[in-house]
């Protein structure tokens, strides 16, 4: 799964609840796919809120996100990450 950019989409194992665990320096590393409340992905996809108030994508419940090493399309460095950061796959 990407983004609309074609960027690898990833889902972190400590998210629980469908809420990301994920702020600060993980966020700097890991940034959160944001959206827009009101927007729509089609099926699967979700807006959940973060703390500051911004709204996250997940997908099938759990919060996504992009990896800062991925500098084009089709890159995959953040998979299998600390064994908790996993590409999403369809």
């Amino acid at each position: 799964m990407t983004d609309d950019a074609k960027m690898t989409l990833y889902t972190f194992d400590k998210d629980t609840g469908g809420k990301s665990s994920c702020y600060d320096d993980c966020a700097a590393k890991w940034p959160p796919y944001l959206g827009k409340a009101g927007e729509d992905k089609g099926e699967g996809w979700t807006l959940v809120e973060r703390k500051d108030g911004t709204h996250q994508w997940a997908y099938d419940g759990k919060p996504t996100y992009l990896y800062v090493e991925d500098t084009k399309a089709g890159d995959v460095m953040g998979d299998g990450k600390g064994g908790v950061w996993h590409v999403i796959k369809d």
